[in-house]
């Protein structure tokens, strides 16, 4: 049975890393007109990137966890 990746998680990944981007982008463009504004753009780019980390982390943990059942299920079969 082939490893399974759950591909939702990684499109929200991709749409968090996506909107971080954005998020720095803005900090960059704001840095001098308001700071504030910039310093809150980073803080949220910062959570988005942690989520993003967090899901992409979770998905490698199945991946894991597929292939030593897979491994188990073989050396059980032989």
């Amino acid at each position: 049975m082939p490893t399974q990746i759950n591909t939702d998680s990684l499109k929200k990944a991709e749409a968090s890393t996506t909107l971080a981007k954005s998020m720095i982008t803005q900090a960059i463009e704001q840095s001098a007109a308001n700071p504030q504004l910039a310093e809150e753009a980073l803080k949220q780019a910062s959570q988005e990137i942690a989520q993003a980390q967090t899901m992409v982390s979770q998905v490698q943990s199945t991946i894991q966890t597929q292939q030593a059942q897979q491994q188990q299920q073989q050396k059980e079969s032989k």
